[in-house]
């Protein structure tokens, strides 16, 4: 889709354009770039509203002057940082959705001045500011036909002020990447279930990714029959679309060095088979593909900013239904790793889904480690919301270095507890496991038996139930789909993966 803002880049001293949106500190003291441009009757104006509104410089408040004497602007926008000597990454990124929620929608040009009194915004702080900016005005409206002239925006312009224009335009060629990687993602999680099926979601796969040079590999129904994925192929017996695993792989690394492997749940829709969901809420379930469109970024992402890493993505695609040949509870499979399954509720299909893809990584690539994404259990929303997905893991150094990453991009995770009281609940009396282990302890019992096909391979889990689809809105995400997932993955990789 095309997006509805072009960014560029200049010079601090350069004239702004449009709406202009200035920084201030806890202090309300502006740069001196920005004292330049308030001098006299703007000066003067920006005092008076500061006294009108008895504006304390609130991190991220702001005042908004429409038409402010002195200056050929339409409007002023005035965004406090609060301690200005005291932002991190995820800050700038926070920076760049709150000026971009500023501007009007009948607006078309504006300028944001990242000027601040004692303290330079360098160029890695402006590319995720730009990239704030990016991700706060995405919107989804392809089936739209008609757009609200009062609400919906048309093309938009920015041009960011900066310190080191070169610098900048140099650091935001791996946060464009990023950003686009995560912006694919939210296209694909936001698709109705008629349009992206298991087919066309890894046609998509495929035409996008190869354009930036990672290695595809699609296997169809009989490539997954041969293999012997019989546990995912149970999932989608009951659909007429055919599945699909996706393989893609970014060797950026040393040639023979183990890649690191990322395993995406991809159930395009999900009815919950034969033990049906309620209907309030099921068209939601088109989103159930969230941690394959997360892998799927995320391989966009390391590829277009060529990470130093060889790197694997994994994704399982099937769809859910309920026809006569439909899997039943009571079914029996056979996964492949050999272990056989019970199915005891054809809802809990994401992990049959998952089990089947994480052996065949495991077996296949043998990785540094392997890391999997689902929209699993609805039990993680009531454990811990929409804040933070839950993780789950068998390495205590993998864990770590998630959150880790998840501190530094804002999207955080909280571990979950794994032990042989929770595991022993998915021993089945007719085969090697049952694919529930009942009501109580649901996230930690479906990684449970997601444990029982990772071996010794260091490995972790991620439910992003809470996180990935119809989470609350935010200064960085105003859509249904949010791409969850594509920037902490790229950040773990980044900051301890690549060579």
């Amino acid at each position: 889709m095309s997006e509805p803002v072009t960014l560029s880049f200049a010079r601090l001293t350069a004239a702004p354009k449009g709406v202009l949106i200035v920084l201030t500190d806890e202090t309300l003291a502006f740069g001196a770039q920005t004292q330049k441009l308030l001098k006299g009757a703007a000066d003067a104006a920006v005092t008076r509203a500061f006294d009108a509104e008895r504006y304390k410089g609130k991190a991220w408040s702001t005042i908004d002057l429409l038409a402010p004497a002195g200056l050929d602007a339409p409007r002023l926008v005035v965004i406090s940082v609060g301690k200005a000597g005291e932002l991190k990454p995820a800050d700038f990124l926070k920076l760049g959705g709150v000026a971009a929620g500023k501007i009007p929608s009948s607006a078309r040009e504006a300028t944001v001045v990242l000027d601040l009194p004692g303290a330079k915004i360098g160029p890695e702080s402006a590319a995720e500011v730009a990239l704030g900016i990016r991700l706060r005005t995405y919107s989804f409206d392809r089936y739209k036909t008609k757009k609200k002239d009062d609400t919906e925006r048309g093309a938009l312009a920015v041009t960011l002020l900066v310190s080191d224009e070169a610098g900048t335009k140099r650091a935001v060629t791996a946060a464009d990447a990023v950003g686009d990687g995560v912006l694919f993602a939210r296209d694909l999680v936001n698709e109705p279930a008629n349009v992206l099926d298991p087919p066309e979601f890894a046609r998509r796969a495929e035409e996008h990714l190869s354009s930036v040079g990672v290695e595809i590999e699609v296997l169809d129904d009989a490539a997954l029959a041969r293999a012997g994925m019989h546990t995912l192929l149970g999932v989608g017996q009951g659909s007429i679309k055919e599945s699909r695993v996706v393989i893609m792989r970014w060797n950026g690394g040393p040639a023979g060095e183990p890649p690191v492997a990322f395993i995406g749940k991809g159930v395009t829709f999900d009815t919950g088979g034969i033990s049906i969901k309620p209907a309030a809420g099921m068209e939601d379930m088109k989103g159930d593909m969230g941690g394959a469109a997360c892998v799927t970024g995320l391989m966009y992402a390391l590829a277009a900013r060529k990470a130093k890493v060889n790197a694997v993505g994994l994704i399982g695609l099937v769809e859910n239904m309920p026809d006569g040949a439909a899997q039943r509870p009571g079914d029996i499979v056979t996964s492949l790793s050999g272990q056989t399954i019970e199915i005891i509720n054809t809802d809990a299909e994401g992990r049959l889904v998952l089990c089947d893809v994480l052996w065949y990584a495991k077996e296949q690539f043998k990785p540094k480690f392997m890391i999997d994404l689902a929209t699993l259990t609805g039990a993680i929303l009531v454990a811990l919301g929409s804040e933070y997905a839950g993780l789950f893991s068998n390495d205590d150094d993998l864990s770590e270095r998630l959150a880790t990453a998840g501190k530094e991009t804002g999207e955080r995770v909280w571990r979950m507890p794994l032990g042989p009281e929770y595991d022993k609940l998915v021993d089945s009396k007719f085969a090697d496991m049952k694919n529930t282990g009942g009501r109580h302890a649901g996230s930690i019992t479906a990684a449970q038996f997601l444990q029982r096909f990772v071996d010794k391979t260091p490995w972790a889990h991620l439910d992003i139930a809470g996180t990935a689809m119809s989470s609350p809105a935010s200064d960085i995400n105003k859509s249904w789909g949010s791409g969850w997932g594509v920037r902490l993955l790229n950040q773990l990789v980044k900051d301890h993966y690549e060579g």
